[in-house]
């Protein structure tokens, strides 16, 4: 305990003598830290960040442990590793100078997910047009904070840019993977084939299919935004929060998807998705009801 309070006693006396070149020195690193990791945090090499910051882990404690022959063993392997983190992290460093060479600083510590967004937006809503011009059908899984990891690792994980072009090769009636879903995650194609939960609700129209039934369970178990293209059809539905809109077209497709996954509109008009709905559909449900 006295060591403690030694400790944070010269803790204090530190801070109180820092001096103005510390405290933009400590920033500087911490701003390297936060872009490097934002940097690889939504691609596979965050796992092997992960385990490097393990092996790092275990060689401290086999330090303190006086663990000489483990601490030997992985020291070495540090040391040998240092090349291999280049080689592994080489797309990301690439990424980093690239944005620190043509980038301002607000583009340097803001990563460019709003860009990414749009287009991918864009190019899943050409593919859903596409593939409901040729009646292919097609589950597209839009990931929002509920991690689908489950659903991740039921399928193939595939981590490419979003194209109009794959996704319609992903949805082609003779690909491996056109039977499961798409998720995507960060307005890139993470993974394909899918397996998603089906809905319990029983009291379904008897004309939707396992697609439509997959994706609104899907809706249901998390907040994602569920995009189903009919095969029977062509129709382009949505499934959102356990509700399921359908037959729609390009422009209320936009709308939506923008809204939910972009949340440009303005405070005094966000709308519940029932009342997006409602407006979409000129108060009528599918049933030609009042909502």
């Amino acid at each position: 305990m006295n060591g403690l309070f030694q400790s944070l006693a010269q803790a204090g006396r530190y801070l109180l003598d820092m001096g103005l070149g510390d405290i933009i020195d400590i920033l500087l690193v911490a701003a390297l830290v936060y872009l490097i990791l934002s940097l690889i945090r939504t691609t596979r090499s965050y796992k092997v960040f992960q385990g490097i910051m393990m092996i790092l882990i275990a060689l401290w404690l086999s330090g303190e442990l006086q663990l000489h022959t483990v601490n030997f063993i992985l020291r070495k392997a540090v040391e040998l590793g240092l090349l291999a983190v280049v080689i592994l992290f080489q797309p990301e460093l690439r990424r980093l100078l690239e944005r620190l060479g043509t980038g301002t600083i607000k583009s340097i510590f803001s990563p460019d997910s709003e860009n990414s967004m749009e287009s991918c937006i864009s190019q899943t809503i050409q593919a859903c047009k596409d593939l409901s011009l040729s009646k292919t059908g097609a589950l597209i899984i839009f990931e929002r904070s509920n991690r689908l990891a489950e659903q991740v690792r039921s399928g193939t994980i595939v981590d490419a840019e979003t194209t109009a072009e794959l996704l319609k090769n992903i949805f082609f009636v003779k690909a491996p993977l056109h039977d499961g879903a798409v998720i995507m995650r960060d307005g890139r194609i993470h993974a394909a084939g899918c397996v998603l939960p089906l809905t319990d609700n029983t009291n379904l129209s008897k004309d939707l299919g396992m697609r439509h039934r997959a994706g609104l369970g899907m809706s249901e178990n998390s907040d994602a935004l569920v995009i189903i293209v009919s095969e029977e059809t062509g129709s382009i539905s949505v499934a959102l929060n356990g509700l399921l809109k359908r037959h729609l077209n390009e422009e209320m497709l936009t709308r939506l998807l923008r809204t939910e996954l972009m949340q440009e509109e303005k405070e005094d008009d966000k709308l519940s998705f029932i009342d997006r709905i409602r407006t979409l559909a000129k108060g009528k449900n599918d049933d030609g009801k009042e909502i």
